[in-house]
């Protein structure tokens, strides 16, 4: 039952607003429908169509409160007004089949939003997720993420985007945002940037529900495919990536009877499958890489002169600070430590600050056998990241030597 109302709420949200606007009010409504199907449907049996339930139980909320409202409100609300009081019960329900779900994540990615914002919003209309819930994946303030998710719902609200789907060729754009946004949700639940864990998992797990959501409202979408089979191959080895204690495992220590071969398997399928048939991606791409690794028996077959060829190809099709220090280890792997090491002071300025250029100089010159310069890598590393577990291993690598 709680799949069920999990996958219906923002079904119910995103018809709601089509067709009354108000996000707020429709929030409010569809929450206070899925109080009443907590209490109704364990006794009267789980309707045939949640959805329309949901949908026709949160539009009586608005009519019963907007009926105390002002009286410009009559010409919206009259229809529903006209309905019966009581709640449906299983088979009563009379709503449209029309799936508002992708449009709901079109606006919460709407582009004048921040990201944070973008993704604070769609975790609470699309995800469901409680601002508590929310505030605590992030590391803050329930009434600062409160505050930061009523300001986005605001700027929507004063950019007067209505509740449709967009034009064809700016539905394309915005479905690149809608990917973004659940991809850096996937990547915050999977390697925490902050805190004393490393893996999120809620978050984790809701970015990959969010994306099969949109895989089976754009099944023919081949970034859509690459999206989701690069977070199942990576996500397939959550269970190897920490020790009993909270510690950090580096794929090439990790024990590789313990990942998802499950996952592994359908990430596989659907990557092969996407790139058979559709224009490769860069979401595309990163997943290929992922199955390369996932497909090693062990770290020392990985195919490296793959890997490398792969990311000469995302370095052409979306080039980035993050790409380029990826395509340094690959570098590395293929022709020595030396040739890693000589790509890295050209990424200083686009990676100022951060540990992960720190980290990969100190692994690549631990292969020269630079110890010392190795170590004080490592030690800088430690000193720039926020996450506690990645603090610990980089400590305990610089230890070891």
């Amino acid at each position: 039952m709680e799949t069920l109302m999990r996958e219906a709420a923002p079904q119910a949200l995103g018809a709601l607003i089509r067709r009354y606007g108000r996000f707020d009010a429709c929030e409010d409504a569809v929450q206070e429908a899925l109080l009443a199907a907590a209490q109704q449907w364990p006794a009267e049996g789980v309707p045939d169509n949640p959805r329309a339930w949901l949908i026709t139980v949160a539009s009586r909320r608005l009519t019963d409160q907007w009926r105390s409202e002002d009286a410009r409100r009559k010409r919206e609300t009259t229809v529903a007004l006209q309905e019966d009081r009581h709640l449906p019960g299983p088979g009563e329900e009379q709503v449209s089949d029309r799936d508002d779900t992708l449009t709901l994540l079109f606006l919460c990615c709407h582009p004048s939003l921040s990201p944070s914002s973008q993704i604070a919003l769609t975790l609470r209309a699309v995800g469901g997720l409680t601002t508590a819930e929310i505030a605590a994946a992030f590391l803050v303030p329930e009434s600062t993420m409160g505050q930061r998710i009523s300001r986005a719902k605001k700027s929507i609200k004063t950019s007067g985007t209505g509740f449709h789907m967009p034009p064809i060729e700016e539905s394309r754009k915005s479905l690149a945002v809608v990917l973004h946004v659940l991809y850096l949700i996937f990547n915050e639940g999977y390697t925490a940037t902050s805190g004393e864990d490393l893996q999120r998992l809620d978050l984790a797990d809701e970015a990959m529900r969010l994306t099969r959501m949109v895989r089976r409202l754009r099944p023919e979408d081949g970034e859509v495919a690459g999206l989701l089979a690069l977070m199942l191959l990576t996500d397939s080895r959550r269970a190897a990536r920490t020790t009993p204690d909270g510690g950090l495992v580096p794929l090439a220590g990790q024990d590789r009877s313990r990942w998802n071969r499950a996952r592994i398997d359908e990430g596989v399928a659907l990557i092969t499958d996407s790139l058979s048939r559709t224009t490769v991606g860069p979401y595309q791409l990163q997943a290929a890489i992922s199955a390369v690794h996932a497909e090693a028996p062990t770290a020392a077959e990985t195919d490296w002169p793959q890997i490398l060829a792969l990311y000469d190809l995302l370095d052409r099709v979306q080039p980035g600070p993050m790409v380029s220090l990826n395509r340094a280890v690959a570098v590395a792997m293929v022709e020595g430590p030396d040739a890693g090491l000589a790509l890295l002071p050209a990424l200083e300025k686009g990676l100022d600050g951060s540990h992960r250029l720190d980290a990969v100089r100190a692994h690549l010159l631990e292969m020269k056998g630079e110890r010392e310069a190795a170590r004080e890598a490592y030690l800088l590393a430690a000193e720039r990241t926020a996450s506690a577990p990645e603090r610990r291993y980089l400590e305990e690598k610089a230890a070891g030597l």
